[in-house]
Order: C-alpha cells, then sequence, then structure tokens
C-alpha cells in the first residue's frame, strides 16, 4: 500500500501576484529552451528555490529574481510585468504539446505517433501519476478519493511542465474538471481536442481490453454521451480541434502534424 496520506486542509491560497510572476518565469525560461535545472545552474539558485518561484509559493527576495532574470537575459522587469515582456517580442509559446479529450478519443495513439514525428518525449500523464502514488490511478481513487487524486494529477503536470521544454502530453480525461490544472494546461502548451462519437470512444476502449465501460452498465453509452455534453465546454477551450472519427489513422495524424507544426511554427 502506498505511503500517502491525505492533506487534512486545502493548501493556502496563492496569491495572485506570484502566480503570474511564476507563470512569466517558467514561459521566459520554455521560450529560451531551458530546462529548469539549468536555469537553477546558470542564475545559481538551487531547483527548490526555483520550482517554488514557477508554483508561486512563498516569497521570493529581489535578488534571486535579478539572478534568475540575469540567468534568462531578460530585463528585471519581464518578470515582474508581463506587458513588458510582450513588449519586448517575448512569446509564451512553448514547446510543449498536450492532447486532451476522453478515453478513446486516440491521445495515445496519435500522441505516441505525434512525439516520434517531433522527435520530443511522449509523456502519458495518468501513468505518472501512477508513479508519483506508487500504485494505479483506480487504487487512488477507491483508497483516497477524487480530491487526492486530483491532487497528484496536479503535481504530475506541474513537474511535467516544469521539466520539459519539449513533450507530448496525453493528458487524463477528467483533468479539464479541475480548475487550477486546466488553467495551468492552457497557459503552458498547445492544447489539441481529439474528439470522436461516442460509439468509437466506447469501441476503441474496448478493444483495448478494457471491459469497464460495459460491466454491470447497460446504460453505458448514454452515461459517456452524458460525459462528453457536460466537458464539452471545458475541451471546447483547447487551441485545436480535431475530430479522429472522420478519417483512418493516417489521415487524422496528418491533419494533426500540420495542426501543431504550424502552431510551432515548423516545417509542415
Amino acid at each position: 500500500m502506498p505511503a500517502f496520506t491525505p492533506a487534512s486542509a486545502e493548501p493556502a491560497r496563492k496569491h495572485p501576484f506570484l502566480v503570474d510572476l511564476g507563470d512569466r518565469t517558467r514561459a521566459l525560461r520554455v521560450q529560451r529552451g531551458l530546462s529548469r535545472k539549468a536555469l537553477s545552474s546558470a542564475a545559481q539558485v538551487s531547483e527548490r528555490h526555483l520550482a517554488n518561484l514557477e508554483y508561486g509559493v512563498g516569497n521570493v527576495s529581489v535578488l534571486v529574481l535579478l539572478q534568475v532574470a540575469q540567468a534568462l537575459k531578460c530585463p528585471l522587469a519581464d518578470l515582474l510585468d508581463g506587458r513588458s515582456a510582450a513588449a519586448h517580442g517575448a512569446t509564451l509559446r512553448s514547446g510543449l504539446v498536450a492532447l486532451v479529450g476522453l478515453r478513446g478519443a486516440g491521445k495515445t495513439t496519435l500522441g505516441q505517433m505525434l512525439a516520434e514525428d517531433l522527435e520530443v518525449p511522449f509523456i502519458e500523464l495518468s501513468r505518472e501519476v501512477e508513479k508519483l502514488a506508487g500504485c494505479s490511478t483506480s487504487e487512488i481513487q477507491s483508497l483516497y478519493g477524487q480530491s487526492a487524486y486530483r491532487r497528484y494529477e496536479r503535481r504530475a503536470l506541474e513537474e511535467a511542465t516544469g521539466t520539459y521544454t519539449h513533450a507530448v502530453v496525453a493528458t487524463p480525461g477528467g483533468l479539464v474538471s479541475d480548475p487550477a490544472s486546466f488553467k495551468l494546461l492552457l497557459a503552458q502548451t498547445t492544447t489539441v481536442w481529439l474528439q470522436a462519437k461516442p460509439e468509437d470512444h466506447m469501441a476503441r476502449v474496448m478493444a483495448q481490453g478494457d471491459l469497464r465501460p460495459m460491466a454491470g452498465n447497460s446504460e453505458a453509452l448514454s452515461d459517456l454521451k452524458s460525459i462528453l455534453a457536460g466537458r464539452a465546454a471545458f475541451y471546447s477551450r483547447a487551441e485545436f480541434h480535431l475530430d479522429t472519427s472522420d478519417a483512418p489513422l493516417e489521415t487524422t495524424f496528418a491533419a494533426l502534424r500540420r495542426q501543431v507544426r504550424q502552431a510551432l511554427a515548423l516545417p509542415t
């Protein structure tokens, strides 16, 4: 059994200024193609301290901010004021691509193909959650509840966006239900909503040998349609949308590849 103790209370609300400061720091780091470890070394600031800065946790001294700005080769004002960064032509576009959508949309299959094409790591966030917890996602939820799972999910997302400058991330279908995690995802990645017909969602999951969607539930398809309808407003906030039911896999991948490469200003 994993050694995990649910928090007895929700963490204190982060100050909006510190959150924005962390977002700007991370965006500038990613724009320059630096890992957190590389920036930590260049700024002579501990990696833990830098992580706290990017997560908007705790106070940060002006001297530390100055060291980070010098390592990023940008004015201190770019960290303190996002408008200043925009005036200098900084972009928040990173090399991270996130695929969102319900199970069976094709996030794993298309994500692996896209990562191989872009020559970047492929990250299946649900697997990262399991590594952090030391047990399966179903065990996390049955033992500790949905809130604990969401905390693990957010931590896994923070680690992924803080560690990688270029990667393809397949996200769990319910991540969009957590406002903080979804906000981070939209801010730090190029997002693509992979859509499919409800019947295709169901068939693909079952084809993988997972019979849970139908186990003991004759109205599973109806339930799935309700889930899709409830999440559509969130999924639709993704920058790009792609229907994975309309064409063969190769054609669908070609469309995804074109969308992402154009977004990242890469040759198509």
